[in-house]
């Protein structure tokens, strides 16, 4: 090789370039590494607490329980007995009605055709009654007619037979004849006359049955028409019952009644609750059985409504304990004991309807203006009671002294004041879990 050409790169400068570069990057990497462990491990976590404030308040025990309202009073409508009843007119399910207001209507074409045809032979039994009363009237006329002219020839015979003392023996005797047959003439009579009263009577009876027969029929139909037509007899609202003998799916409850179901006899089509007087159907465990009594308030919270609380009395308790089964119906042992109760509201609500669910709490003990906190902002350190206490942006540990306590609130003897702010958890514990998000 000529001495005046020279290789581009020395041997070994290619291998201390690539060292120059790995060194460079391990140094970042480490910088980087440590600058996160310092922000990971030397910064102050901040976390968000949730806090509450020491309240005064009514300190309630109680027993809860859930419940549905129901109406002390209600009215059910029941078909009537029709001849295949059939719905023509069926109210809303869940319209207000008042009393009087029409709420079911059966078919009524044939009834009203059935008290036509009644009332049509009405009249003419009446036509009939008339028609044979005139007809006996003229039979009358001429049996007293018949009646007076026989008695004329009685008085005339024995007026002829009075003339016997200056006639012949023989004009005497026939005259005397003569009043016998003529005796008997008008007794004929007077049986013809006394026949056909008799059969006048009976006729005036016959028709007289046979209209009072279409009477009845037209006043069976006449009731047969009002019934079709079933009126609210208090003011409510339309609760449409189930059909039992609807053609429901298999396994589902059965189809509420409609327009144009044939029902039977007796069969309930609409029950009307009485929203004047309301109560909350409740079933007690047999734990709390015993911290009940008759008269105690109860507390009501209805899931449909729920800007408003309700105020109730208890007024009944079974004295018989109901088996209420959570699992197979074959296994005793998931049947529970519940006690049925009832409670009376004390105030209503135009939105009250039966069939809503609600939450009853019967108070058992309260204590009015008591200073309370949250059960959950109470832990124990080293023995006792305390709570970590809101300073500034810290919380500080407290410790307190309490008395009764129920599922939500705890009762506060000492050590806090009202207004201050507590918190629902533990700080640190709750810092513990943010750095291991990070």
């Amino acid at each position: 090789m000529s001495k005046d050409l020279k290789p581009a790169q020395r041997l070994g400068q290619v291998h201390a370039k690539r060292n120059k570069i790995l060194t460079w990057t391990l140094s970042a990497l480490f910088c980087g590494g440590a600058i996160y462990a310092a922000y990971r491990y030397t910064l102050v976590t901040e976390v968000e607490v949730a806090v509450a404030r020491v309240r005064r308040g009514d300190f309630v025990i109680a027993v809860r329980t859930r419940g549905e309202i129901k109406s002390t009073h209600s009215v059910v409508l029941n078909a009537p007995n029709l001849p295949n009843p059939r719905i023509t007119h069926l109210a809303r399910a869940g319209s207000a009605v008042n009393k009087g207001d029409l709420v079911v209507e059966f078919d009524s074409v044939q009834l009203e055709q059935y008290v036509i045809q009644r009332t049509t032979v009405v009249r003419q039994a009446d036509t009939d009654i008339d028609q044979m009363k005139a007809t006996h009237k003229m039979d009358d006329q001429a049996d007293a007619m018949n009646l007076m002219a026989s008695r004329y020839d009685v008085e005339r015979a024995k007026l002829d037979a009075s003339k016997a003392e200056v006639l012949s023996e023989i004009e005497g005797e026939k005259n005397r004849i003569q009043v016998g047959v003529t005796e008997g003439a008008e007794s004929q009579v007077k049986a013809v006359v006394n026949a056909h009263q008799a059969s006048h009577a009976s006729d005036l009876s016959r028709l007289n049955q046979r209209k009072d027969k279409a009477i009845r029929d037209l006043d069976q139909a006449e009731r047969y028409l009002a019934q079709t037509q079933l009126h609210a007899p208090i003011a409510g609202y339309v609760d449409i019952l189930p059909n039992f003998r609807g053609n429901g799916s298999f396994g589902q409850s059965p189809p509420p009644f409609k327009e144009g179901d044939n029902v039977w006899t007796g069969a309930p089509i609409i029950e009307i609750p009485d929203l004047s007087e309301m109560y909350v159907d409740i079933k007690l465990e047999e734990v709390d059985r015993g911290k009940l009594k008759l008269g105690q308030r109860v507390r009501v919270r209805v899931d449909a409504i729920p800007d408003r609380e309700f105020t109730a009395k208890l007024d009944w308790i079974s004295p018989i304990a109901a088996l209420v089964f959570t699992g197979n119906s074959g296994n005793s042992s998931a049947a529970q004991k519940t006690f049925p109760a009832r409670a009376t509201l004390t105030n209503l609500d135009p939105r009250l309807r039966p069939g809503m669910s609600a939450t009853a709490e019967v108070i058992i003990e309260q204590d009015q203006g008591a200073l309370l906190i949250p059960v959950r902002s109470s832990f124990t350190r080293n023995g006792k009671p305390a709570v970590y206490v809101e300073v500034g942006q810290q919380f500080a540990v407290r410790e307190i002294e309490v008395g009764k306590r129920n599922d939500e609130d705890e009762v506060v003897t000492g050590g806090l004041k009202e207004g201050e702010m507590v918190t629902l958890e533990n700080p640190e514990e709750a810092a513990k879990r943010a750095r291991k998000r990070l």
